[in-house]
């Protein structure tokens, strides 16, 4: 009899041990309904073993399982994570043409169309009267603010680009900061878990958020061995976490002075997978620098050469006010960064040519109309475009690229979400549903303490007849 009442006890205790821990556990889910990157936890309980006798089978109670159960999805997380890299990548290129854009804006009339179309406006002006100082220190001030136009817009290009190898160096600490990050983590992981006796599911949940953030840098692969060790690799192979050891990567300046990304071995040596990486901010920047931003530039200088050679040709088939043949309009130049106004020209109105070898000056104002003719000649893209005609194609394609980056981003950002939102369902916390576990718990912990107090009854009237 006693032993049975003494059986009953221990079933009494251990009931109250674990629905207390799951009221715990219940109170930590209710606590963390709004920490970011947190996991619903969950105590798994399981009978004990009873006790069999030659009187029958003593049972002996509940008891919780040691390793706290973490509601976790891996295959979502994976799909979160590579969300995270495509959204970054549009993003950071989203965020580079944005100025880039700003940059081609003419609504103000003082964009490089509008500073065209008065250079144009003002040969005509002075054909029409060919020797009028006005006119032609009006030509004058027009064809410098031409090329000052076409200076800053080159060398703003130039700055955004180099911003965005700014950007790109940067990045690479970050990643280096995350991977290290995680690589700590997996030591910690290791060191709670040893044995199966106890779950380190915060920093579980601190690995998960540390994971996507890097994702959302670079695209990357990764999987989680028997140990609790997550390894991550780059989608070109090489390894930047490995259980609790980490590895950098770096940048070195390229030939065109911009910054490469490399990956280093142990024993120093680098590798370069700046042209491996294919998502990610790191990608996002790295297109915006290397392809977009010098298309743009090619584009910019292509239309100054293009529209400066012709000017200059012209320019030299007329005779100024002196009689003389016509100098180069603009000075030697390369593109768009460094077109300046011949000096002599421009400090000194009677050096325009206004008239023709065949006309006699003053008077003379055939060379000014051939000048602003140059507007209309098909000289860009293979005789198939004017000079405004190319330049308005620059700026609808650096419109649409901004878009495009828009769209896919906002696209991405909807998948993120939605993703986000089932990771919720998941392995989120439900108040409905945890305070539904808190009164069941709390119902088996007052009938636990029934019990002991029954048991305690019990065992006082068997002392009593003892």
């Amino acid at each position: 009899m006693a032993n049975i009442i003494y059986g009953m006890f221990n079933v009494a205790r251990t009931a109250l041990i674990t629905q207390q821990k799951a009221l715990d556990i219940t109170a930590n889910n209710i606590a963390n309904v709004n920490t970011e990157g947190y996991t619903r936890q969950r105590l798994n309980m399981e009978q004990n073993e009873p006790v069999r006798y030659e009187g029958g089978t003593l049972s002996t109670g509940v008891r919780a399982n040691r390793t706290i159960q973490r509601i976790y999805d891996r295959f979502l997380a994976a799909q979160m994570a590579n969300s995270a890299s495509q959204q970054g990548r549009w993003e950071a290129q989203r965020e580079t043409l944005e100025k880039t854009e700003l940059m081609f804006d003419d609504a103000s009339g003082y964009g490089l169309n509008g500073a065209m179309a008065e250079f144009w406006n003002s040969w005509q002006k002075v054909a029409n009267n060919p020797s009028g100082y006005t006119e032609r220190a009006t030509l004058l001030a027009n064809a410098e603010n031409l090329t000052l136009v076409f200076n800053k817009l080159s060398r703003d290009l130039s700055q955004v680009q180099a911003d965005s190898d700014i950007s790109i160096a940067g990045t690479v600490e970050d990643i280096n900061s995350l991977t290290g990050k995680i690589a700590a983590l997996n030591l910690k992981i290791a060191a709670v878990e040893a044995g199966n006796e106890h779950s380190a599911n915060e920093f579980r949940d601190q690995r998960d958020l540390s994971l996507k953030e890097l994702a959302s840098l670079i695209d990357v692969n990764s999987f989680e061995d028997a140990d609790g060790f997550l390894t991550i690799v780059t989608t070109n192979g090489h390894t930047l976490v490995d259980r609790t050891s980490s590895w950098n990567l770096a940048t070195g300046t390229n030939a065109n002075g911009f910054q490469d990304v490399f990956w280093e071995s142990r024993s120093g040596a680098r590798q370069n997978i700046t042209s491996d990486i294919s998502t990610g901010k790191l990608k996002g920047w790295l297109e915006a620098r290397d392809t977009i931003i010098p298309d743009y530039l090619t584009r910019l200088d292509d239309m100054a050469v293009s529209m400066a050679n012709a000017v200059n040709m012209q320019h030299n088939n007329g005779i100024d006010l002196n009689g003389a043949p016509g100098l180069d309009f603009f000075s030697p130049f390369t593109g768009a960064d460094d077109i300046t106004v011949n000096s002599l020209v421009g400090s000194d109105t009677n050096l325009i040519a206004a008239a023709l070898n065949t006309e006699s000056v003053p008077g003379g104002c055939s060379n000014a109309i051939e000048m602003a003719e140059i507007q209309n000649r098909l000289l860009m893209s293979a005789g198939s475009a004017t000079i405004d005609d190319f330049y308005n194609g620059l700026v609808s394609d650096v419109g649409r690229m901004v878009s495009q980056a828009k769209v896919n981003g906002e696209h991405q950002s909807t998948i993120s979400l939605q993703l986000a939102t089932y990771r919720e369902e998941v392995s989120g916390v439900s108040m409905d549903e945890e305070m539904v576990n808190m009164v069941q718990f709390q119902s088996a912990y007052n009938a636990a303490a029934k019990l002991v107090s029954t048991v305690d009854e019990m065992l006082e009237a068997l002392i009593a007849m003892v």
